[in-house]
Order: structure tokens, then sequence, then C-alpha cells
């Protein structure tokens, strides 16, 4: 228990101005407050009985009353002297933390942390987390990248973006790709649901029941995606979609599909059934540029929306819930709009690869 303080001595004077800083209408709400715990006091009110009866904690009531003993009312009419904005950290001090994170790395370990950045540097962490900030640096994050190594590299980019930005009349661009071992996964247990504050939770183990592979062609004209689910994906199974491709399209239009460079696409059954459809076309993206298909844009949309997070029991549940998301889908399609020519897409190749050659 916390000994009584002794009352505070207030002169007659003192308490007449006190009284009138309560009673008056103009005085700021924080001033009569302490006007009137500086009363209390003088009354032998307890410390935490002032503290409890004004709403405010017992340190800032001895707070006030010490300073009353020492400068008396006009002690109580404005606040003390705060120290100021924080000195900026000196121009050569950001450039060692900025160098050092751009340039080094923290003994056996791969990249800076804030807590080892301050260390190695004698700094607070708040001061490494401020310049990290301003220079945009987030070291634990990585990204990744692959450059193409096909040799006709720039001839394939711009045939495909050209496609793209300058469609040939009386045709339809389809951007045409198969993904493969979509894998129907049974959680074993129960989805837990989405709740305030609480993501919906799946189990982290599951059942396998099989794959199916999903054929699919987006169409450049205005977002249409006609797909099928097949059991595999050879080079018949191409074929019987490239089939579909040609009952569903408009028979007086040629047909340019965009595609990758898997093997399927270029075995002699599929190059004998092109020769006897001449309104095909194959466009092959450069090896190793899957960002060039735009078709894988909408393959990771329905992966998000409806696959990745779904529950299937047997294949047929999964293909069914794939033929329902193309169906809804179809109703009300995106069109993907590709926007970079393919000079701005090698200038920036180019800048990459300059970097990779001054990286160490």
């Amino acid at each position: 228990m916390f000994q009584p303080a002794p009352a505070l001595w207030v002169d007659a004077n003192q308490e007449k101005r006190l009284k009138a800083l309560v009673r008056s209408g103009k005085t700021p709400q924080k001033i009569a407050r302490r006007a009137r715990l500086v009363l209390l006091a003088a009354e032998g009110a307890a410390n935490h009985a002032i503290a409890t009866r004004l709403g405010i904690s017992r340190p800032t009531v001895l707070l006030w009353r010490s300073r009353f003993t020492r400068s008396g009312g006009p002690g109580l009419l404005k606040d003390a002297r705060r120290p100021g904005r924080k000195k900026a950290v000196a121009p050569e001090v950001v450039q060692r933390v900025v160098e050092a994170t751009l340039h080094t790395t923290p003994p056996a370990a791969t990249h800076w942390t804030i807590r080892t950045m301050a260390r190695a540097q004698g700094l607070p962490r708040m001061t490494v987390q401020r310049i990290w900030k301003q220079h945009g640096l987030q070291p634990h994050r990585v990204e990744t990248f692959k450059l193409s190594r096909d040799p006709h590299f720039v001839e394939k980019l711009r045939d495909v973006v050209g496609l793209y930005l300058d469609p040939p009349d009386k045709a339809l661009v389809l951007s045409v790709d198969e993904k493969s071992q979509i894998q129907a996964l049974d959680r074993t247990a129960p989805l837990l649901p989405l709740r305030p504050g609480i993501p919906a939770r799946q189990t982290h183990d599951y059942k396998r029941h099989g794959t199916t592979t999903l054929f699919a062609a987006l169409s450049l004209l205005d977002g249409q995606v006609i797909g099928e689910c097949l059991p595999r994906h050879r080079g018949r199974e191409f074929i019987r979609f490239l089939t579909r491709l040609d009952r569903e399209t408009p028979a007086d239009l040629a047909l340019h599909l965009i595609v990758d460079n898997y093997g399927t696409h270029k075995s002699p059954p599929v190059k004998r059934w092109l020769k006897r459809h001449p309104r095909f076309h194959l466009h092959f993206i450069p090896t190793g540029s899957s960002w060039l298909n735009m078709v894988e844009r909408w393959f990771r949309d329905i992966t998000q929306r409806r696959i990745r997070r779904g529950t299937f029991r047997s294949v047929k549940e999964l293909i069914a819930a794939i033929h329902d998301y193309l169906r809804e889908y179809n109703q009300a399609p995106t069109r993907f709009v590709w926007t970079k020519d393919a000079d701005m897409i090698l200038d920036k190749i180019r800048r990459c690869k300059e970097a990779l050659g001054t990286a160490h």
C-alpha cells in the first residue's frame, strides 16, 4: 500500500486563482483538471483517490503536484518542453547501411535482417528500418526469373507479340495450353468456415484420387475460353482438342494458335492433322517463356478461385467443378489485353542481362 501523501500547501491567493480556473468556461479542460487536482491535494485527498476521481493515472497526479510545488499556479498553465524531432541520420551512415545491404551478406546467412544489420552497424533497429523503407530495400524478399536460351527468341517473340497487338484480318487468335496433373484432393476433415478475425481453415494432409489435364484455348477477341478435361496430354488428346476447336469456331476464319514447345504440339500425328486442316496455324513461344502465353493468366485464375481450395472425392467431381467454372466464366468473360510491344520487352531483357553482368 502507498503511504498517504501530505496535504499540498496552497495559500489563499493561490486557492482563489485555482478555483477561478475551475469555474471559468474559457479554461482549457486539461488546465481545469490540473487545478482541480491541486485543490483536492490541498484538501488532503490521497493520490490514488485523486487519480480515480479525475480519471487519470497516479503518476500524472504526482507529476502535477511536483510541478505546482516548484512553480506554483503558472506551472499548471503550460506543458513542459518536450524533446524536439530526432536528429536526422548522417548521410554517410545512410550510405553505409545501403551499401552493406546491397553488396554484402551477414556471416552464415543469405540476407540481412533489421536486427542483424543494426548490430553490424551499431545502430538502433528502427533507424535501419527507416533507411530501408526510404530506399525501397527489402532483403527478406526474393523473386524468381528465367531467361530464355532459345536461339530464335527474338523471332518468336516478335511473331507472338505481333499477333497480340495486330491480329490478322479474317482470323481468330487463340492462346492454347494444357494444365496437366490437376489433382483431385480430398481433405481428411471438413473445411472450417470463415469467421470474423479467423480465416477459413483446411487440413494440411489430404487423399489423392487421381488427376486430369485441362486443355484450354483463350480467345484474344472476347476472352471466351474453350476448355476440355482429358485423362492425359499426348498427341492424340491434343488432336482431339484441335478437332473440337475446328468444330466450335467459325469455319470461314483462319485459326492462329499460340502454343508452347511441348513435344506433343510437334509430334508427327499432329503435323499430319495440321496439313489436313490448313486453316490452323501454330505459333510457338520461345522456350522457357510461358509468361508470353496469355492463357497462363487464365490458368492462374481458375487455380486460385476454384481448384486450390477445393475438396474433391473423385476425378469426376474435379472435372465437374472445372466445367462449372468454365460455364460461369464464359457468361461474362474477361478480355485479356497485351500492352507491351516487342521492343519494350527486349529492352527490359537487355537491362536484366546488364544487371546480371554487374551483380558480382
